[in-house]
C-alpha cells in the first residue's frame, strides 16, 4: 500500500510540474515584434450581400480606398455550383481579374467549409447526398476551380477548406482522411502553390493541420459572445497573452517546419446572432474603434509577421450605412504606411 501511495504521489508531482511548465511555456514572457508584417484582408462576396452592399464596389473600394494588396478570398460551392455541374464563375472570374490589375495577392479558400455562417455550404441539390456522393462532389468541384485560376498571377497560395478540423458551423461531417485527399488532389494540379490549412488559435496545438498543409493558418479572436445555451450567453474575452501565438509557432516550426500565418484576426463584432441583425451599439460591445486599435496591437505583439483582418465588409458597412468611418480609417493606416 505504501509503495503505491509513493507512486501515486510521484505521478501526481510529474502531472502539476508539467502543468506549471506548460503555464510559463505558453502564458508568461513575450514575443519578439516581427520587423516586417504583411497585412491583408478577408473578403466574402456572401457576406458583403448580407450587409447590403454593393459587392464589387465594396471590393474596388479596398484598393482604391484602402491601398489592400493582400486578400484572403472566400468563395462558396453552393454559389458556383447551384447546379450540379454546371459552375458559375463570372463574379470569381471578376474579383480575380481585378486583383491582377491592381497587382495584389490573393489566396484562394476552397472546399465545403470556407468560411462565413453557416460555415459549409452546401448546394441544395447535394444536401441529400450521403457522405460519400458529397466527397465525391466536392473533388470534382475544387478539380475546377484549380484547373481554372491556376494559371492566375494573382494567386500565391491555396487555402483548403477553412478550419476543416474544428466542429464548429452547420456541417454534415469531419473527416481528416478527406482533407488529406483535397490536399493531394490540388497538389497534383498546382506543383508551385503553397497550401494552407487553418486552425483555431484558441482551442487548437495545430499539431493535426500542420502534418498535411504545407503552412498553417491560424485565427485570432479576442472579444466573442459565449453561449450557454441558445438563448443565454455573455460576452467574454479570451484570456490568452499574445506570446501564447508565438510559443505556439515556435514549436510547430521546430517539429514540422513549417510556418504559422494569421488568415483570420478578429476586427468585426462577434454577436449572439448574425451582427448585421442587432443594433450598432450591441455590435460595438465586441468591436469598436477602441477594441480595433488594442486587437491591432495584440496581433504586433504575437511576433507573427501576416495578418489577414477578418471584416473589412463591416468597415466599409460602418462608413457607407451607418457614417462611421473611423475603423476603416483607421485600417487605412495598415496598408498605406
Amino acid at each position: 500500500m505504501k509503495k503505491l501511495i509513493k507512486i501515486s504521489l510521484l505521478v501526481a508531482i510529474v502531472i502539476i510540474t508539467l502543468i506549471f511548465v506548460a503555464f510559463f511555456y505558453f502564458f508568461v514572457g513575450k514575443a519578439p515584434k516581427a520587423k516586417n508584417i504583411l497585412w491583408g484582408v478577408n473578403f466574402s462576396q456572401m457576406q458583403a450581400e448580407a450587409l447590403r452592399l454593393d459587392w464589387q464596389k465594396t471590393y474596388l473600394a479596398l484598393f482604391d480606398e484602402l491601398g489592400v494588396k493582400n486578400i484572403k478570398l472566400l468563395t462558396q460551392w453552393d454559389w458556383i455550383e447551384g447546379k450540379k455541374d454546371d459552375y458559375y464563375f463570372n463574379d470569381i472570374d471578376w474579383q480575380v481579374s481585378e486583383a491582377e490589375k491592381y497587382g495584389a495577392k490573393l489566396i484562394y479558400v476552397v472546399g465545403i467549409k470556407t468560411g462565413r455562417w453557416p460555415e459549409c455550404h452546401i448546394p441544395s441539390w447535394a444536401q441529400g447526398l450521403s457522405k460519400k456522393e458529397q466527397q465525391t462532389e466536392i473533388i470534382k468541384y475544387i478539380r475546377e476551380v484549380i484547373l481554372r485560376y491556376k494559371n492566375s498571377k494573382a494567386i500565391t497560395a491555396w487555402q483548403v477548406e477553412n478550419e476543416p478540423l474544428l466542429v464548429f458551423g452547420q456541417c454534415p461531417w469531419y473527416d481528416k482522411s478527406f482533407l488529406k485527399k483535397e490536399v493531394e488532389l490540388v497538389k497534383s494540379l498546382d506543383v508551385t502553390r503553397p497550401i494552407i490549412i487553418s486552425d483555431s488559435g484558441e482551442l487548437s496545438s495545430w499539431f493535426s493541420v500542420a502534418k498535411i498543409g504545407d503552412i498553417v493558418g491560424t485565427t485570432i479572436y479576442r472579444k466573442a459572445w459565449v453561449s450557454i445555451t441558445d438563448n443565454l450567453g455573455f460576452y467574454g474575452t479570451y484570456p490568452i497573452p499574445p506570446v501564447f501565438y508565438w510559443r505556439k509557432a515556435q514549436l510547430i516550426s521546430k517539429i514540422f517546419n513549417k510556418k504559422v500565418i494569421s488568415v483570420e484576426l478578429q476586427t468585426e463584432p462577434w454577436a449572439q446572432r448574425p451582427f448585421y441583425d442587432v443594433l450598432v451599439e450591441e455590435q460595438e460591445k465586441t468591436m469598436n474603434l477602441s477594441q480595433f486599435k488594442k486587437n491591432i496591437k495584440y496581433a504586433k505583439n504575437t511576433g507573427l509577421d501576416t495578418f489577414y483582418l477578418w471584416g473589412a465588409e463591416w468597415w466599409y458597412w460602418m462608413k457607407e450605412t451607418q457614417n462611421r468611418p473611423e475603423i476603416w480609417n483607421e485600417a487605412k493606416k495598415l496598408f498605406t504606411n
